[in-house]
């Protein structure tokens, strides 16, 4: 598909939203009422209209928007219809209605170490089609970032960008698919007046294109709130107006409240509201359902401007397919790994120097039967280590990312599981190359047996070693907060070291313990490293004339281990580490089917 092609595409199909007897109610807490946050509403959104959502905190702005858009998966009585311009209404939980939502939330969650181009880029990559050339790609960023005002800041990091800079950015992420509903949470929240302003017009030129664009707000300027098209004002759950900014004097009027002369309309409403003048609460509610609604279906929405160009519903550009997404994320978190330093880099340089630390405290304990329980202890360290080190830093990645990934994943960018198998296909050679660097070093300066087998089967418990830790911190993430997972991490792992059948042999464990170190992973890595080392293996040199663990044997008898099967150990790491990724991958789906 040409450029031209593209940029032709005029016409949006135009999408207005109805709701009727809306009604929200949660639990406050275990054996206690529940409280009703939205309480009957009624409401008609019109396409090509910049609709704010107003009332003072606590109101119940956030709760109408998130059910409106399918955000907040809860149940709640009533109806929302998305009407197509008179034809058959949609349901909101249909799959084909939610692809063409998109919601912009109240932070920017951004990843800051791409340019605005590369960022736009890769999310064209993500939403159209392959069919779509790289040209016309480029030709409609352009478009976007002109419409959005952000051409000069084209080649600036993300993280560089001021708040005013990174909520257009985020607005225009959304539209590279040309989402005819868009809704947003405070776009104007932590935005000066200049910021706000800049804001609010590119909603009101996208609303013109033919888009229904819905806002919560809390207090906007005078200037700022005359340039919606339609004012919702919601307090204590109930509408208590619902009309045209230029009729709310006049509407106040009507009920015996004069606003004062060049006083802000929106601030006066609020403190009308919020009982500064009087409780005119149940007159507000009454007299706003006695307002007019629009008829729905039958209504006509204004004719979408056409300076500026949108996709025409006949011709939309169908998403690509998951194994292409698969693809780009791929892409996207090989260069975030690579321009983030504490990633890779600085990992790679910490295994290498506590290697050579390692390996100059344990020096000659592989080869010296003088220094075998030296060498055991050695082997016990690195399985702290390796299994501490791959834990706790995938501990903190879901947290950190989870807000980027419920926006990214609701706006369709793409689903949870190419995600999840593309972070960790990422992820996989580097703690290769981790669990690599620290084996070499270590392993050759502690003088361990120089045969290819053995430092072989050294490495494979190392590589699984890495792996395992971080599909545990994974699910630890996922789970709790980074504090508790981080302590409970560290539990776990002191726990486990404590049932390796070294700090106290397996002769001499209570038995009720024995059998719960069968599913300690420490033990099987423990085990495997042991084995890999002294198993079948000849006399140790003696500087002395005496050495009790001359023969590998001794110390394999003592241990328990001379029964022991190394691919067994294997096998049941493997296992651990499926296990884990689908609990990970299973804890996460649950997490972001709720909202923080």
């Amino acid at each position: 598909m040409d450029s031209v092609t593209l940029m032709n595409m005029m016409r949006n199909r135009m999408i207005n939203v109805q709701f009727r007897d809306l009604s929200y109610e949660v639990k406050l807490g275990f054996c206690k009422p529940r409280k009703q946050i939205l309480k009957g509403l009624n409401g008609f959104f019109r396409g090509t209209e910049l609709t704010a959502i107003m009332g003072p905190s606590g109101s119940g702005k956030s709760t109408l928007l998130n059910i409106l858009s399918g955000f907040q998966e809860g149940k709640y009585t009533g109806k929302v219809e998305y009407l197509d311009s008179g034809s058959k209404q949609k349901s909101n939980s249909s799959k084909e209605t939610r692809k063409q939502l998109c919601y912009i939330q109240q932070t920017d969650n951004l990843h800051g170490f791409f340019t605005v181009y590369e960022i736009m880029m890769i999310t064209s990559y993500l939403k159209l089609n392959r069919t779509v050339s790289h040209e016309s790609r480029q030709m409609l960023i352009a478009k976007i970032l002109e419409t959005l005002s952000l051409s000069q800041t084209k080649e600036t990091r993300v993280s560089r960008l001021s708040g005013g800079q990174r909520k257009r950015l985020s607005i225009a992420l959304e539209i590279i698919d040309n989402p005819p509903v868009m809704f947003l949470d405070e776009p104007t929240t932590g935005l000066d007046s200049m910021s706000s302003h800049q804001c609010v017009s590119v909603l009101k030129t996208l609303a013109r294109a033919g888009r229904t664009i819905i806002c919560t707000i809390h207090q906007p300027s005078a200037a700022i709130y005359q340039m919606f098209d339609h004012i919702y004002l919601l307090v204590d759950g109930h509408c208590m107006y619902h009309s045209s900014p230029n009729d709310t004097i006049e509407y106040f009027a009507q009920q015996g409240l004069q606003c004062p002369q060049y006083h802000n309309p929106a601030d006066y409403m609020l403190e009308v509201v919020t009982r500064e003048y009087g409780n005119y609460d149940e007159q507000l509610i009454a007299t706003a359902k006695c307002l007019d609604w629009p008829k729905g279906e039958e209504e006509c929405s204004r004719e979408p401007s056409n300076n500026v160009k949108v996709l025409n519903d006949d011709q939309m550009l169908s998403p690509p397919s998951e194994l292409t997404r698969f693809w780009v994320l791929l892409q996207r978190y090989a260069i975030l790994a690579y321009r983030d330093y504490s990633t890779v880099r600085v990992k790679i340089v910490l295994h290498f120097l506590v290697a050579v630390l390692l390996g100059l405290l344990f020096e000659q304990a592989g080869n010296d039967g003088s220094k075998t329980i030296s060498n055991i202890s050695y082997m016990q360290v690195t399985t702290l280590y390796l299994f501490y080190t791959g834990m706790m830093p995938a501990v903190l990645k879901f947290p950190l990312e989870v807000n980027i990934l419920r926006k990214e994943r609701f706006n369709n960018w793409y689903q949870l599981k190419t995600y999840y198998v593309a972070t960790m296909v990422c992820m996989l050679p580097f703690q290769i190359i981790f669990a690599f660097i620290y084996s070499f070093v270590s392993y050759f300066m502690t003088s361990q047996p120089l045969e290819y087998s053995r430092f072989l089967m050294y490495l494979l418990v190392a590589i699984l070693t890495n792996l395992t830790s971080e599909a545990i911190g994974l699910w630890l993430g996922a789970l709790f907060n980074p504090i508790n997972g981080i302590f409970i991490g560290s539990v776990i792992a002191c726990i486990m070291l404590s049932l390796t059948g070294f700090m106290i042999f397996f002769i001499h464990m209570p038995k009720f313990f024995k059998y719960i170190s069968y599913v300690n992973i420490h033990r099987y890595i423990f085990d495997g490293l042991v084995y890999a080392v002294y198993n079948n293996r000849e006399k140790l040199p003696c500087p002395t004339i005496y050495c009790h663990y001359r023969m590998p044997n001794t110390i394999l008898e003592e241990l328990s281990m001379s029964k022991s099967i190394f691919w067994v150990d294997v096998a049941i790491l493997f296992a651990f580490l499926i296990m884990f990724r689908i609990l990970a991958y299973v804890t996460l789906k649950r997490r972001l089917s709720k909202i923080d």
